[in-house]
């Protein structure tokens, strides 16, 4: 069965552009891969959590970030997976070089007997929305485009 992510989308514009905050995966895994490997801050929805609890939660426990609303609805995308994500965007300020990421732990190098901690996130960032596109995972683009679209119709925001 599809398992059902929840994530938030941090933006800011400055100068008239959009910028949204993006994380880069932590662990050997994602090493040296940049193109493709950003992704909206998301996490499983825990048994009997509300969509955006689980939004908000894995939002600060992958980012150290507290998110503060209003929130806007970006609906959700499938990952080719068959995973789901469900998405809301809100206006912050977060400093990426603050970022403060829990923590997961396995197995290090391959049947090495030897267990490794990493943070789950090892990077944030802000980009244009024309810099995500190549950055981050294909899947998840649409989110940032459903939240140009709204900020467009509700003010003087550019998409580069």
């Amino acid at each position: 069965m599809a398992k059902t992510s929840a994530g938030l989308v941090m933006y800011r514009v400055r100068n008239g552009v959009l910028e949204v905050l993006l994380v880069h995966p932590g662990g050997p895994f994602w090493a040296g891969k940049d193109q493709g490997a950003w992704f909206v801050p998301k996490g499983e929805i825990e048994p009997g959590e509300g969509e955006l609890a689980a939004a908000q939660r894995e939002f600060e426990e992958e980012t150290g970030f507290r998110p503060a609303g209003p929130y806007l609805p970006l609906g959700s995308v499938k990952h080719k997976s068959g995973k789901q994500v469900i998405a809301w965007a809100f206006a912050g300020t977060g400093n990426p070089s603050e970022l403060k990421s829990n923590t997961f732990t396995m197995e290090w190098p391959p049947r090495s007997g030897q267990q490794e901690e990493f943070p789950e996130v090892d990077r944030a960032d802000f980009f244009t929305v024309a810099q995500a596109r190549d950055r981050m995972h294909s899947s998840e683009f649409e989110l940032l485009e459903r939240l140009a679209a709204i900020l467009e119709r509700g003010g003087n925001v550019s998409e580069s």
